[in-house]
């Protein structure tokens, strides 16, 4: 059963209807789920926080991150500025600038996040001339800090980073990386500098870990000779290792265009494993320091989401039957549930629920129109994030026009958090 959940506002409220359409197939214990959901962010601007994989509300769960900007609708120019700054769900969902950047883009942002280990500070790229740096600030006291390099995923205990070059990635999949820097290893398929680095969040010191030569050199199952570039790197829940994806085109670039690979290491560099090299890689998620939820295609199970022990062969499908599309997934607090979204259908719907892998209960929390115009580089993904409790979810949407905002999404039924 495909449940459909039409979202529409009404003298300022947002009101929820259903309608259920019949298939010859019911996915086990699928529930037509209505949620309050309400935006925390206003027009005329745009509002929105982007990836699924960092933190979002405070340690007292009552500021929620998110970045503003006046425009939606082209490529972000390397003078364009956005405003970084959260909003106080407990007055009036006011919204409270601090701060601004110059190294940004539509899916992932300027990695804004709440920094591990810290009850008061949040942690952001930005742009000195034309390298990337990133800032740790209290955005109560406006007091900050500038460390000379950007970050992708901070450390569980907020003390060390990871990054790679922002730059490449922008050249490669333009609405990932940052304008305005310079690629060393621009026009090089595999660059003999650059690559992975550890940043330490309390020196400002930094060391390469991995390079593309070194990866590159290890035999893949497809073959390239295109470009290679990394992106999407994520530490683990104990900040013993990271994820990262290789990527390199497989022909002219182009969006779609290459093969991916998995690899973990550790933050050191050290024991790098492969756990995916059958060429297709997608959305994912630590479930705990050793297993890693993703979309991934193997040869004998195809295209699922699949769990897999870090740095052993053994993987299994999640969802079967029930979780039939890639999406933005990620874990509640107590790991019980996993939210996921799925891109637009061809009625540009765009659907949001929760999967409890224990006894295969899927709830589908509502479907968000994405405008038609509104494609590759500059969609708007639902991209949900929890709250720390497992209470709510928040997410991006454009569903009431043009402008894309963010969105709370209570869950309290379902996951019993309060």
């Amino acid at each position: 059963m495909q449940l459909l959940v039409t979202l529409a506002f009404a003298a300022g409220l947002l009101l929820t209807s259903a309608a259920a359409a019949q298939t010859d197939t019911k996915p086990p214990k699928t529930f037509d789920a209505h949620v309050p959901v309400r935006a925390i962010t206003q027009g005329p601007k745009s509002h929105w926080f982007a990836y699924y994989d960092k933190q979002q509300f405070d340690p007292t769960n009552r500021y929620v991150l998110a970045m503003e900007v006046d425009f939606h609708d082209r490529t972000p120019n390397p003078d364009d500025v956005i405003t970084v700054g959260m909003v106080d769900l407990e007055d009036g969902d006011k919204w409270i600038p601090f701060g601004q950047t110059r190294a940004w883009c539509w899916q992932q942002g300027c990695m804004l996040q709440w920094l591990a280990g810290s009850k008061t500070q949040v942690i952001y790229n930005d742009r000195q001339g034309d390298q990337f740096i990133s800032i740790i600030q209290d955005p109560f006291t406006g007091e900050k800090r500038v460390l000379p390099k950007g970050v992708y995923s901070v450390s569980p205990d907020g003390k060390k980073a990871v990054g790679t070059d922002f730059a490449r990635i922008d050249d490669t999949r333009p609405g990932y990386g940052y304008k305005g820097g310079v690629d060393p290893g621009a026009g090089q398929l595999v660059p003999p500098s650059g690559g992975i680095y550890v940043l330490d969040l309390e020196t400002g010191g930094s060391k390469d870990i991995v390079s593309y030569e070194q990866i590159a050199a290890i035999p893949q199952e497809l073959q390239t000779d295109g470009r290679h570039w990394f992106n999407h790197l994520l530490i683990n829940t104990d900040g013993s290792r990271f994820i990262f994806l290789h990527r390199a085109y497989k022909e002219a670039p182009k969006e779609g265009g290459w093969r991916t690979r998995m690899f973990t290491a550790g933050l050191d560099g050290s024991g790098v494993h492969c756990v995916n090299d059958h060429g297709m890689v997608s959305h994912f998620i630590w479930k705990n320091p050793k297993q890693i939820l993703m979309w991934s295609s193997e040869p004998d199970t195809g295209n699922h989401f699949h769990r897999y022990d870090d740095q052993t062969d053994h993987f299994e499908v999640i969802g079967d039957g029930v979780l039939k599309q890639d999406g933005h997934c990620t874990y509640s607090p107590d790991t019980e549930w996993i939210a996921t979204d799925t891109y637009p259908g061809k009625d540009r719907m765009q659907t949001q629920m929760l999967y409890r892998p224990s006894d295969g209960k899927l709830v589908i929390l509502g479907r968000f129109l994405l405008p038609p115009e509104h494609r590759g580089e500059f969609r708007c993904d639902l991209h949900a994030r929890w709250d720390r409790k497992g209470k709510y979810l928040t997410i991006d949407s454009m569903h009431e026009g043009d402008h894309r905002q963010v969105y709370l999404l209570d869950v309290s039924e379902y996951t019993g958090a309060r």
